[in-house]
């Protein structure tokens, strides 16, 4: 689908010369490790991130996988750079990766590694005894979905080094550039951290489906009135939203939500029911709609926050 952007079509092009292995690994690192999609004006400082969302498939990295095509997708956010393509429309960049998860987590620690996944000892700083290790989620991720092991054999330490100096150091570089950038325009940057979870996720006391989880690290990455209003819109959108449960946010969330430096992090979990089949993935007939509301939704929620953290170029002119 077209976002109305010139280069989002030739992207799509080149995803799927890419696609499922019909590339080298040379051909894969040629391509961009993340893309920002820009508006025609930026309206206010908010930047949009889709970490999780990357489908460019190495063929050495299907090579080693002992899952099918399918299988191996289960840790995507599965269209989620797509679902929100409509804030660009609003007047706000979209960053998206384009590798998968599967291969580098960028929502991990750059070194937050499993010994047991490796041919060869890690290097004395790599944080192996975080929770996310032991349950197979690391930068480098042992398992997807629900425990599902990824390889059939133990890699070379060597290779996954240079993913992380390859994939996960460019884009987090690249993120970091593109919050600077805002923040020296607008004065501030409110990061939101884009995902989806499935649609067996309960929250709260009730045990409730909800539609949409805002994670703001319990009010560490954002100032409260900042979530609240990201709640409230949705809410106003006519979502079930809960806070922080399960969801609090990951590293993204927590590395760059600095609120008293002017940088300010939320995590929005999509409940993939509404816009997915998530057994064959495919975009189901609530897509549409869910994309336009999430472009409301930006709409919005940036000119709230544009009017309470700063003014927006096109007022100050």
């Amino acid at each position: 689908q077209n976002n109305g952007q010139p280069g989002w079509r030739v992207k799509r092009r080149k995803e799927k010369e890419l696609i499922w292995g019909m590339a080298s690994t040379a051909d894969y690192f040629g391509f961009p490790v993340s893309q920002l999609h820009e508006p025609a004006i930026r309206r206010h400082g908010v930047l949009y991130n889709s970490p999780h969302s990357g489908r460019l498939y190495p063929k050495s990295f299907l090579a080693e996988t002992r899952l099918d095509r399918r299988m191996i997708r289960r840790s995507e956010d599965v269209h989620v750079d797509s679902l929100f393509a409509e804030v660009v429309e609003q007047g706000y960049p979209l960053h998206a990766a384009n590798f998968p998860r599967a291969y580098v987590d960028v929502n991990r620690e750059p070194y937050e590694l499993d010994p047991r996944m490796f041919d060869g000892p890690l290097p004395a700083y790599a944080n192996t005894g975080s929770a996310r290790v032991a349950g197979g989620l690391g930068s480098i991720p042992r398992v997807v979905g629900e425990g599902i092991d990824i390889y059939a054999r133990r890699l070379p330490v060597e290779q996954t080094l240079a993913r992380i100096d390859h994939v996960y150091k460019p884009f987090h570089q690249a993120l970091r550039g593109h919050i600077q950038s805002l923040q020296q325009e607008f004065g501030y940057c409110v990061l939101v951290d884009c995902h989806s979870m499935p649609s067996s996720v309960r929250s709260g006391d009730r045990g409730a489906t909800p539609d949409v989880i805002i994670g703001d690290r319990f009010g560490m990455s954002a100032f409260a009135w900042v979530s609240a209003l990201a709640v409230e819109t949705f809410q106003s959108l006519g979502f079930s939203v809960m806070r922080n449960k399960p969801y609090a946010g990951g590293y993204i969330t927590e590395h760059y939500g600095r609120p008293g430096r002017g940088s300010h992090a939320l995590q929005i979990e999509i409940n993939r029911g509404l816009y997915l089949d998530e057994t064959t993935l495919l975009l189901n007939s609530g897509f549409a709609s869910l994309r336009q509301a999430i472009g409301r939704f930006a709409l919005a929620f940036g000119e709230e926050v544009g009017s309470n953290l700063g003014f927006s170029r096109l007022a100050a002119e």
